[in-house]
């Protein structure tokens, strides 16, 4: 299988845009996030990257189509979500970049490419400067019903990048499971490293 990764950057990353919101809207929906996404939430969530100058996002491709995506974004520029979280860890938002989500088809896993979507994205953090990448991942109860019987948290995959969580470093994000009628709050780890 050949998977070509790509960063993109200006009018190729708001071209891939809605390729992406799908990709999150599908990945997304199993566990651990169990999102019911819409085309048009995800337009707007999106348009943070569009409207920074310092974004990436890193495209997975089979031949022309995009099977997967992973994208990053100063800290900084996503301060009104992250601040409260960060608050209290001495460390300065304007020296982090965000490593968001990395969503990819399932039929394309293990071949490489989440290492791909990181080297990436840290490369392009420190092509801008930044001395830190941060990301953060949802925590669900150990006995929640849809947890599956053969899952197998990222945690390794994380330590092995270098990432490490990032204590008392929680946000609190809303969104409707796949299974409930409305939206709950969700706490979501960061982790962190050093670049």
């Amino acid at each position: 299988m050949t998977i070509r990764v790509e960063a993109m950057t200006g009018a190729a990353l708001e071209a891939a845009l809605d390729d992406v919101a799908r990709l999150r809207i599908k990945v997304f929906s199993a566990w651990p996030y169990l999102y019911d996404g819409d085309l048009g939430y995800e337009r707007e969530y999106l348009q943070s990257y569009r409207d920074s100058e310092r974004a990436v996002v890193v495209g997975a491709f089979d031949g022309e189509t995009l099977v997967g995506a992973s994208t990053g974004a100063p800290l900084a520029d996503h301060a009104d979500d992250f601040a409260a979280a960060f608050a209290g860890t001495g460390i300065d938002l304007n020296d982090v970049f965000y490593c968001a989500e990395s969503v990819l088809l399932p039929e394309y896993r293990g071949h490489g490419v989440g290492h791909g979507f990181f080297d990436a994205r840290e490369a392009h953090a420190r092509k801008h400067g930044f001395s830190k990448c941060a990301f953060c991942g949802v925590q669900r109860p150990a006995d929640h019903p849809l947890r599956p019987v053969d899952y197998a948290p990222l945690d390794p995959f994380w330590r092995k990048r270098g990432y490490q969580p990032l204590a008392g470093a929680i946000a609190h994000f809303s969104w409707k499971d796949v299974d409930q009628a409305e939206e709950t709050k969700k706490p979501l780890q960061f982790w962190i490293r050093d670049l």
